[in-house]
């Protein structure tokens, strides 16, 4: 999976090694909108699910403010999407 965004371009690998049951990986992408982001990933064919990999989870308003969605890659690894908010 390739997602594109500006000048940034993010690629994801399947690794057959990997136990997405048992992984710690993530990350957090800090962005300014969180929303056009989310957008490119759905264009992109990821559903919007909770229950397959690949998946997206829609951004939402957190307790403290911002505005956090997520991206699960093909491994299950998961990709914090957030927005501070302003």
């Amino acid at each position: 999976m390739i997602l594109h965004r500006g000048g940034i371009m993010l690629e994801f690998f399947r690794d057959p090694n990997l136990n997405p049951l048992t992984s710690a990986f993530g990350c957090c992408l800090r962005l300014d909108d969180v929303g056009s982001f989310f957008a490119v990933i759905l264009a992109a064919g990821v559903p919007e699910t909770t229950v397959v990999q690949p998946r997206a989870h829609r951004p939402r308003r957190e307790d403290w403010g911002s505005l956090v969605g997520a991206l699960i890659d093909p491994d299950g690894t998961l990709l914090r999407l957030v927005q501070e908010q302003r």
